[in-house]
């Protein structure tokens, strides 16, 4: 795989400017792409919707389901039909909000932790394979991308 030529910033004229557009979209592109490819690859049986919720409970802790609707950006009977299909796989519990009765709250079950885990070693199996098949130098650069990318997203 041969790295493909990027265009370089030198000092805000118009050409530049231009060229730097290309990149942002170039890599929101290769990032969406690359997003999608991991999901596809590592759905673990679910619906890409299901396997986003099911991560957004891992990462919330035990979040209402008007939490979650409004973490995964769905409207909440859209929420109670993902987390009941959830439920009934055994990925996640449902219980009463100890402070608002009329407010369910959702956890991980056991074997939801183990479905969390298995999507994210198909997800990083995945991109072994892929950075494997580079040549020395590519994984040089892929190692410092993935350095760049973390500096640009600790700048928020």
């Amino acid at each position: 795989m041969t790295p493909v030529p990027v265009p370089t910033r030198t000092s805000g004229s118009a050409p530049e400017h231009m060229a730097d557009d290309e990149l942002a979209t170039r890599l929101r592109l290769a990032v969406n792409r690359l997003h999608r490819r991991l999901r596809q690859e590592s759905l673990a049986g679910l619906s890409p919707a299901q396997a986003s919720a099911l991560g957004s409970v891992n990462r919330l802790g035990t979040p209402t389901l008007g939490e979650l609707a409004t973490c995964e950006m769905v409207q909440p009977p859209t929420m109670t039909r993902i987390v009941a299909a959830l439920t009934d796989a055994g990925l996640v519990s449902r219980t009463a909000d100890t402070s608002d009765r009329r407010s369910a709250r959702v956890a991980l079950t056991p074997a939801g932790r183990r479905t969390v885990e298995r999507i994210r070693t198909l997800k990083d199996a995945y991109l072994a394979r892929r950075l494997a098949a580079l040549d020395p130098a590519e994984q040089k650069a892929a190692a410092g991308l993935v350095t760049l990318l973390e500096h640009v997203l600790a700048e928020q």
